[in-house]
């Protein structure tokens, strides 16, 4: 698992495995090639044996800022066909990641938006910084939430979900963690320690049930299966092809405002 070029592996004489998002100078933003690095190695982490538990955090000042703006060009050219099957694969690499059969940890050591929120909803557990901030921003470019929301919404509930979704509001770790995203929030100096305070349980657990475990909390809640997955793809896809959508991501990459940003509203 050497290969990588968008993401690290490492693990310890514990069994303790670091997954790392490895490319600090765009935020460890996601891209085609990271989704599909990610997707390969989370199944070479749920077949490897020696691993008990996997930590999930980012290199540099992000966690993840969401989708790569080059992967974002793309999706503008592309056809619906295409479209979908490049949120396929990043709908697969969450449920890839969220079925592992080990303890899945947050180790959220900065900002992450739109696909990040992704990444920590499939977290068993995920501890962030202070001072970190999150969003879920899509509805500015005219676009929804659609590929990550089953697992959004499984973490953090219907409630919550509407308001983060319809308003792109930015929220800091502290609402973060009372709205469920996050388990617990700590000064950066104290994140690694806060990690260990957190993994330390599992070694006692065994390997076997701690899997069942996790296999039975996900068939109580909501399916995230192939029918769900697909319903969010084609909205996903029809959203693409509406004005506001075209409005909104043009005028993102011009550094425009789209016509239903108001800047401030006077009071009545």
């Amino acid at each position: 698992m050497s290969d990588f070029e968008t993401i690290h592996i490492a693990m310890d004489r514990r069994g303790v495995a670091t997954l790392t998002l490895d490319r600090p100078e765009l935020h460890n933003a996601l891209s085609g090639r990271m989704i599909d690095e990610l997707t390969t190695a989370a199944l070479h982490l749920a077949d490897n044996a020696d691993v008990r538990i996997v930590i999930l955090t980012g290199r540099g000042p992000s966690f993840c800022a969401g989708a790569d703006l080059g992967w974002m060009r793309e999706q503008m050219k592309a056809t619906r066909t295409q479209r979908i099957e490049e949120a396929r694969k990043l709908a697969l690499m969450l449920k890839a990641l969220r079925d592992l059969p080990k303890p899945l940890i947050g180790r959220i050591n900065g900002q992450a938006y739109g696909g990040g929120i992704g990444l920590i909803s499939v977290c068993d557990a995920a501890i962030g910084v202070c001072g970190a901030r999150f969003g879920l921003t899509e509805t500015k470019l005219g676009l929804i939430p659609a590929t990550i929301s089953p697992y959004v919404v499984a973490r953090i509930g219907q409630a919550h979900a509407l308001r983060t979704f319809t308003s792109a509001r930015i929220f800091d770790a502290h609402e973060a963690r009372r709205m469920g995203l996050l388990t617990a929030v700590v000064e950066p100096e104290n994140l690694d320690a806060a990690i260990e305070e957190e993994i330390k349980p599992y070694f006692s657990t065994a390997p076997v049930a701690v899997a069942a475990s996790k296999r039975l909390v996900h068939a109580l809640g909501a399916p995230i299966d192939e029918r769900v997955i697909d319903m969010t793809l084609t909205r996903l896809a029809d959203t693409w092809e509406t004005p506001e959508a075209a409005e909104g991501i043009a005028a993102f990459f011009a550094k425009l405002s789209p016509s239903w940003k108001r800047e401030e509203w006077n009071s009545p």
